[in-house]
């Protein structure tokens, strides 16, 4: 058992992995980590899938039956998918039967659905069903056309990873996405104990965006501000959870059975070398929270991480002091989130229909 890893989760940050494969699964790679590295959940989206099955022979079998049986591409892609994912719940069964909220796996509808509300809900209830185990999570994107299909997938009582998130202001708005669901469900007669959900809020891809536009600026000013914002846009909207925990709305739903609806750090991989490769771990060290990790930041948290105590309650105030910094060096917050947003549905789409395209060539 790593150390560093074990003194993040014992901070009360849940530590899951980013990433899955048929081959992670086989070898028990995927057992190990849970065993080993403090492991409690596992995240994918179509890029992660489209790497493993393209790198890997452990599908072609797989494919190769749902070819003879007739299947198109959208079906292979499916089955492949929802297979992996409900085996990795099994292997993750033990950890959601310990605990309240992790042994969790994620899969995320299809992002070409992005902007169709009623689509989006028919494919989480699609992949719901597939997937048939009670701790699986169903990612839909933060879009405003996913809002109102949180709402209703969280009212049938399925279980909702929200993704894609990068404002505190959208966040806000899932947050209460999730409560309204959660009151339907309530007045449908679900058992609000069964239903879990995570919103992730997407951290590293914040600081690249603004340190283009500082570094574009040019001004001491505005390099000074360079690789603080992601940090800084994660704890207002630690602020916001926090405020919603203490809403008299929330305080009803929780005394019916209802399940906190748990901030999960996502993209937390640095992407600019002269940054810490530990940053948006070390930095958002805070109880009731997920992160979310490629295994590359997880080996080098387990390597020298440093958990220092609670990094974030309370530095909301700081936190906005230095947004309103940065907009005095002339970055228009709200087009950030825009383009992030945008840019995030583009990636998805994108790698989703490389994902297709993959599968058509193993499909021969």
């Amino acid at each position: 058992m790593s150390d560093r890893l074990k003194a993040l989760a014992d901070a009360g940050v849940s530590i899951w992995l980013d990433d899955l494969s048929r081959e992670r699964i086989e070898t028990g790679n995927l057992a190990d980590l849970v065993k080993e590295k403090s492991v409690v959940g596992v995240t994918t989206n179509p890029t992660i899938f489209a790497a493993a099955i393209s790198d890997g022979e452990r599908y072609d079998e797989q494919v190769r039956a749902l070819v003879a049986d007739g299947a198109d591409v959208d079906r292979v892609v499916f089955d492949l998918t929802t297979d992996d994912v409900r085996n990795a719940c099994d292997i993750l069964a033990p950890v959601a039967e310990a605990t309240a909220d992790d042994g969790r796996v994620s899969i995320e509808v299809e992002p070409t659905l992005a902007n169709d509300t009623d689509a989006t809900i028919a494919s989480a209830k699609a992949l719901w069903a597939a997937v048939d185990r009670p701790n699986v999570l169903i990612k839909i994107p933060a879009t405003l056309e996913g809002l109102p299909a949180i709402t209703a997938a969280i009212a049938e009582g399925i279980s909702v990873n929200v993704t894609l998130i990068f404002s505190t202001e959208r966040y806000q708005a899932v947050m209460d996405a999730y409560l309204s669901g959660l009151e339907q469900a309530k007045a449908n007669g679900v058992d609000l104990a069964t239903i879990r959900s995570v919103a992730s809020f997407f951290v590293s891809r914040v600081d690249t965006e603004i340190d283009a536009r500082l570094d574009k600026i040019g001004t001491e000013e505005a390099l000074a501000l360079r690789g603080k914002a992601a940090v800084a846009n994660a704890r207002i909207a630690y602020a916001a959870f926090e405020e919603v925990l203490a809403s008299e709305r929330w305080q009803a739903l929780a005394a019916a059975g209802a399940n906190v609806q748990r901030p999960l750090w996502a993209s937390t991989g640095v992407k600019n070398p002269d940054y810490p490769d530990t940053l948006y771990v070390t930095d958002l060290v805070v109880a009731d929270t997920v992160n979310t990790m490629p295994e590359k930041t997880l080996e080098a948290f387990a390597d020298h991480g440093e958990v220092t105590g609670d990094q974030v309650t309370g530095r909301a105030v700081e936190a906005q002091e230095l947004f309103a910094r940065l907009a005095d060096a002339g970055v228009d917050m709200s087009d950030v989130f825009e383009v992030l947003e945008t840019e995030g549905v583009d990636k998805f789409k994108k790698s989703w229909l490389e994902l297709l395209e993959t599968v058509k060539g193993q499909m021969g």
